[in-house]
């Protein structure tokens, strides 16, 4: 059998097939372009940064930089990259499957993806958006006079690619696994996945419903969210909130995933408390759903709000925690190799685990007064979400890129760009921390000479950062031309997706497999 890349190569069979491979590779293609995107503006607010005044850039454009920034790496970036490429491309091959279960269902969501980031972009190139990625109201339905409901529109779109995508896990998960690949036999990635769609099912229809009410109270002057007009902007929050912390769970979970995957297959052990990691990925699910008012403890709730959301935002810590314990557990007495995944998984493991305890302080309601609204914000973001999902992610695709492409990266590059990205990533946001207990307010263009040389520093660290996003950009496009061939299994891997051969056929599976136990990673010595 041809494999999916070479079967037929026209324009023409890529942008109508409904393999999911491919779909897969579309969306690799279209979250690098949005994420450079995002990448670009980052480095032009640095730049602005690394000196007290406001030298490079008027406040308006600067407002305009960080919105930009904030909405194309959340929306466009973060929430679709590990599902929809990773997921998509995996799914299947690790059920025993031949596709995902509504394989038209799934190049729709592409197109309507493309079609809603290009439409947020659209808005960008025609004057911008100045409200930050979050579209707080009064602000984005009355005093703006960006464009705001162009880019919430294309935000509105995007979020059906997201539905479509969570509907076709979930059916797929339930109906095309292979004969005895029961519950407690699914890889944990799919059950990071699973729990994953549920939630861009659940949630994604609220931020929906919200985008749209901004559109009519900005359009028709109708009283939802401004108190000119008899509206409440605490209504807002609730709704953005409600949707946008599950939403954090959306782009994290799935690395939680790819992390249990890399971490067995390098230590040579089998996963430490694999019941309790899929249990856990359910239960961030379901909690994800009930701390969303954390965010507001500066924002005027009650004050008895406040306390129920401080107690169940560090109860949702648990979960995490039982992840963080188990994979250390695998790595006890491993057989460890340190390869390129192995490097961003430990990478993941050591900024997820700082990205969760400084979550902590933001959870108690008193240290949070003092510390909202500034860089310490910004720092535990982006420890969570770019140190934490983006190591992962990036990991992952070093970890299956063999299989995707059928091609071996140059192996002493990928462990020089895992190294960069962690120092330059450490570089760049633990000054941040200090800047905002200091009391450096976030999304300021200019700011005191005191906080300066910290600010140096960040942008220093951003541009180590730059550099190993950049390295394997250049050597995956070197691979697919110059690399070795991969075989089935380099890694002397475990599961279903490492038994068809690199790249996989188009079908993946001649006759479906059948699964006779779970898949277990053998020490050395005993294969």
């Amino acid at each position: 059998m041809k494999d999916y890349l070479y079967e037929d190569v026209s324009l023409k069979s890529w942008l109508l097939t409904t393999d999911h491979k491919r779909i897969g590779i579309l969306f690799l293609l279209t979250i690098t372009f949005f994420f450079i995107i995002g990448g670009v503006a980052a480095t032009l607010m640095r730049m602005e940064l690394a000196t007290a005044p406001g030298d490079l850039v008027s406040a308006d454009v600067y407002n305009r930089l960080f919105t930009l920034h904030g909405t194309v790496m959340v929306w466009l970036f973060l929430i679709p990259s590990i599902p929809a490429t990773l997921g998509n491309f995996l799914l299947p091959l690790m059920i025993g499957a031949k596709d995902l279960a509504f394989p038209r269902l799934n190049l729709l969501s592409w197109y309507v993806f493309l079609f809603g980031g290009l439409l947020t972009l659209w808005s960008i190139i025609i004057g911008g958006v100045d409200t930050g990625w979050t579209f707080y109201t009064p602000y984005s339905t009355t005093y703006t006079n960006s464009h705001v409901i162009m880019m919430a529109a294309g935000i509105f779109i995007v979020g059906f690619s997201s539905i479509f995508s969570g509907l076709n896990f979930i059916v797929t998960v339930h109906s095309l696994r292979a004969p005895e690949m029961t519950w407690t036999r699914l890889p944990l990635f799919v059950w990071t996945l699973y729990a994953t769609s549920l939630i861009m099912v659940l949630a994604t229809p609220i931020l929906s419903v919200t985008l749209v009410l901004i559109a009519a109270e900005r359009l028709f002057g109708v009283g939802i969210f401004d108190p000119a007009l008899g509206g409440d902007p605490l209504l807002f929050q609730h709704l953005f909130w409600f949707y946008s912390h599950p939403a954090v769970y959306i782009m994290i979970l799935p690395g939680m995933g790819v992390i249990s995957e890399i971490l067995p297959c390098f230590a040579r052990r089998p996963i430490f408390g694999y019941k309790f990691i899929a249990g856990s990925s359910l239960a961030i699910a379901v909690f994800g759903f009930l701390v969303w008012g954390h965010h507001m403890f500066a924002a005027g709730q009650s004050l008895y709000a406040g306390l129920v959301f401080s107690f169940l935002s560090f109860l949702v810590a648990v979960p995490s925690g039982i992840k963080v314990f188990s994979w250390t557990a695998t790595l006890y007495k491993g057989s460890i190799r340190f390869d390129t995944p192995m490097l961003y998984a430990l990478g993941f493991m050591g900024l997820f685990t700082i990205g969760g305890l400084t979550g902590l302080f933001l959870a108690t309601l008193a240290v949070d007064v003092h510390l909202t609204d500034t860089f310490f914000v910004v720092a535990h973001f982006h420890f969570i979400m770019v140190g934490g999902m983006l190591m992962a992610y990036l990991g992952g695709l070093h970890f299956w890129w063999p299989k995707m492409t059928g091609k071996l990266y140059p192996e002493t590059l990928g462990r020089i760009s895992a190294v960069l990205i962690f120092l330059g990533f450490n570089g760049t946001f633990l000054p941040q921390f200090i800047l905002g207990y200091l009391g450096m307010p976030r999304r300021y263009y200019a700011y005191p000479e005191q906080f300066e040389f910290l600010n140096v520093i960040s942008s220093a660290g951003a541009v180590l950062l730059a550099l190993g996003y950049a390295l394997p950009l250049a050597y995956f496009t070197w691979s697919l031309i110059k690399g070795r061939p991969a075989g089935a299994d380099p890694w002397n891997a475990a599961g279903l997706e490492w038994k068809v051969s690199s790249p996989p056929p188009h079908h993946n599976f001649e006759t479906i497999p059948v699964v006779e136990q779970p898949y277990r990673y053998p020490r050395p010595g005993h294969e």
